[in-house]
């Protein structure tokens, strides 16, 4: 397996990216700018990344669009989508569209239209049926991932302006540490993240669903663990509602709830 992105890859991710800087939230006051969701959701729907799967578009690729879009904190509907774009074409026909759940804790309604295991599933082959479900594993740890890296960077700039006794925070070791053990989270994470990704398409379906299982759990821990340092980084700030850490935490814990992989399923090695 070679992790490296081709050039169509990295070109996908600096199109996702570029989308989620340029419309994504900059604040928790911008989730209620309806004008700029509406642009967003407009934006979105124009690129095709929501057909992604029925365009050909690989598991990893996929991947690299929801952690972009996890990064950015897009607000709009990928994840769901997608995954029913993949459903469709092993059905060959539209699947039911899941109600959302409006009393989701993740602000930014990342998992909107996802169904953990919708009725259609049923009718797949078993080998369908698996690969849909370890697409679903996949991305749901790409968005971790995104997530993690977004609260990451908030919270090394944060740390690159706030002064404490006349240096600023970021200079003291303490706060270094804090944010470099992040950091070798966040790289941990894509690499089990970009496994199982490619595992949806090339490996046999039980094992790209234990991959898939993997990163899920992975990536889980990790980007908690990283949301809950920026939120300390931030110090009193940290914990108000206009610091947008605790955006980045509620899309984790929404994530983490999604698809649970029992524990006691796999022999990873966690500690």
């Amino acid at each position: 397996m070679d992790v490296r992105l081709t050039t169509e890859q990295q070109q996908l991710r600096d199109a996702a990216a570029k989308l989620a800087d340029d419309l994504g939230p900059g604040s928790v006051a911008d989730l209620d700018d309806e004008s700029r969701r509406a642009r967003l959701e407009k934006s979105v729907d124009a690129t095709g990344f929501r057909t992604l799967r029925s365009d050909g578009a690989s598991g990893v690729e996929v991947a690299i669009v929801a952690e972009e879009f996890a990064r950015g904190l897009v607000d709009v509907p990928f994840i769901g989508p997608v995954l029913l774009d993949d459903l469709a074409g092993r059905l060959g026909r539209q699947p039911t569209v899941p109600a959302d759940d409006p009393e989701s804790v993740d602000l930014t309604g990342s998992l909107a239209g996802v169904a953990e295991s919708p009725a259609e599933l049923d009718e797949l082959a078993d080998d369908d049926a698996g690969r849909w479900h370890a697409l679903a594993l996949t991305v749901t740890a790409a968005d971790l991932v995104g997530a993690a890296r977004g609260a990451h960077t908030l919270a090394v700039e944060y740390a690159k302006v706030r002064e404490q006794y006349g240096a600023t925070i970021g200079s003291y070791q303490a706060v270094a540490h804090l944010l470099a053990e992040s950091l070798a989270l966040i790289e941990g994470s894509i690499s089990v993240a970009r496994h199982a990704a490619w595992a949806v398409d090339e490996l046999p379906v039980g094992e790209a669903i234990e991959a898939a299982r993997v990163a899920k759990i992975y990536c889980a821990r990790s980007a908690l663990t990283v949301c809950e340092t920026s939120i300390q980084v931030h110090g009193g700030i940290g914990n108000t509602w206009e610091c947008l850490a605790h955006v980045y935490l509620r899309r984790v814990l929404a994530a983490t709830e999604m698809w649970p992989a029992k524990l006691e399923e796999l022999t990873i090695g966690l500690s």
